[in-house]
């Protein structure tokens, strides 16, 4: 077992120690630079896209709003309330300044991949879309790249199907154990039955579901820190200068000064909103849309409420309290989170905090499995495969829930999510002219004055494109 995870931990080193990282920023800035900062000369058409008015109508599919939210709740996880509390901890508050700037730049590669995405997205038996990154290597750069969309998928089911699903059992089992004294055991039961049902149902049924959870998690997490802004309103203007001034280095308040806040800032920011990543087309694949930069726009979207808006809510909640002490002794991040709502609005918000992180872990889990569905298409498409998966996320779910060291098996996730998102960034960077081309056809058609864009796969009759998953009834 030593062997097997000084072989894991050589990959973390060689992937998330030093060479991902500065790739993933480096990429982000060229897609941002090479699209015209695209996302923000479409930041306001985010919204007007998933107004009802703008959604096209196709019974039994999964619309754009829906992707948005399976996506979202995925992202949105409980890294966005233990996470951000770690990077403020090591990097200080300024942290918080350079996890919103590699969410402005990482808008532009979620953009792109998933747009990709949609373009080589194909149809289903069902009528349904699936697609990701696999299926672009394949389809996008040849089928001489098999190998490379095999050790994406691999990489992907052990990530997040597998690991990271006990990960989220375990935090929920934890946070409820502590607040309220549940037994992990019957805390397990409870999440691999609700579990079940859900993933049982398919991307319709996650998408049903997520429409739900997903705004109400959101909703009220936001509007607890409105709250919190509000009765601390005259520190509000004190507490985003100290973010500016310690992300600059002009007030160092921990060691490392400025080098900790940006690198405490990206880790906290890419992780958390995962551009990049190739973990998010999947789902962003499965929407039916006119045109693939409309979900690509989308999906920006998500990056966005992931990290400048969820990820915000609790640095201000943080900050704005007085348990953060800079320099003081590290607490750990969900207890910090805890204390300071606490401190903010009583004792009853620790209950409050112990729902969002149900929900938000609960979002995750099935959007963890629908990775891990759409992964183990690659290798094949018989029915049972699925069902055995379904089966061990359920049972993984249950055993990271019951036992608090459960979840050290699962070393290999961090690894293996280095791989799948180098592997992701090589293949969108090699298709990053397709994108553009795309993207220059959707500009073109809004300079013509058509309000809503339409792909039209006869004009990229060189691609290798699913020509009834863009049969526009």
């Amino acid at each position: 077992m030593g062997h097997i995870e000084a072989f894991f931990n050589a990959i973390s080193d060689a992937t998330w120690g030093w060479a991902l990282i500065p790739f993933l920023v480096v990429l982000g800035l060229f897609f941002t630079l090479g699209s015209g900062f695209v996302q923000i000369r479409y930041f306001l058409r985010m919204f007007s896209i998933l107004m009802p008015a703008n959604q096209p109508g196709a019974k039994g599919h999964v619309s754009s709003f829906q992707a948005l939210v399976v996506s979202v709740g995925g992202r949105v996880g409980g890294g966005n309330i233990a996470g951000v509390a770690v990077a403020i901890t090591l990097g200080g508050p300024g942290a918080v300044f350079w996890m919103w700037m590699i969410a402005l730049v990482g808008m532009a590669t979620s953009l792109l991949e998933c747009s990709l995405a949609q373009v080589y997205k194909r149809s289903e038996p069902d009528g349904s879309y699936r697609g990701g990154p696999a299926q672009y290597i394949i389809h996008g750069l040849g089928k001489r790249y098999t190998w490379l969309a095999l050790l994406y998928a691999v990489s992907l089911i052990a990530a997040f199907a597998l690991g990271f699903n006990a990960f989220q059992g375990n935090t929920v089992a934890g946070a409820v154990q502590d607040s309220i004294g549940i037994d992990r055991m019957w805390t397990g039961i409870a999440l691999a039955v609700v579990t079940g049902i859900v993933v049982y149902g398919g991307i319709r049924r996650i998408a049903r579901v997520a429409e739900v959870v997903v705004p109400i998690m959101a909703v009220g997490y936001v509007a607890m820190t409105i709250v919190i802004i509000l009765l601390n309103i005259g520190e509000v203007p004190g507490m985003i200068a100290t973010i500016v001034a310690n992300a600059f280095g002009f007030e160092e308040v921990v060691g490392g000064g400025m080098g900790a806040a940006i690198s405490q800032g990206l880790r906290r920011g890419l992780f958390s909103n995962e551009a990049g990543l190739g973990s998010a087309p999947n789902v962003a694949a499965t929407a039916y849309v006119r045109h693939p930069i409309n979900q690509g726009i989308v999906q920006s979207l998500s990056v966005f409420i992931d990290t400048i808006i969820i990820c915000s809510c609790t640095a201000f909640m943080i900050l704005l309290g007085d348990v953060y002490q800079p320099g003081a002794e590290a607490i750990d991040g969900v207890v910090l989170t805890q204390q300071s709502l606490v401190g903010h609005v009583g004792d009853w918000a620790q209950y409050f905090l112990t729902a969002a992180i149900i929900l938000f872990a609960y979002s995750s889990i099935i959007y963890n499995y629908y990775l891990g569905e759409t992964a183990l298409t690659v290798f094949t498409e018989n029915p049972m495969s699925r069902h055995v998966l379904r089966a061990l996320v359920v049972l993984l779910v249950l055993v990271g829930s019951a036992a608090p060291g459960a979840t050290a098996v699962f070393f290999f996730s961090d690894p293996m999510m280095g791989i799948l998102a180098l592997v992701n960034l090589i293949a969108i960077t090699m298709l990053f002219p397709v994108g553009l081309r795309v993207l220059n056809d959707y500009r073109n058609q809004l300079k013509a004055g058509v309000e809503h864009p339409i792909f039209e796969a006869e004009r990229f009759p060189e691609l290798d494109l699913d020509r009834e998953a863009w049969r526009h009834d």
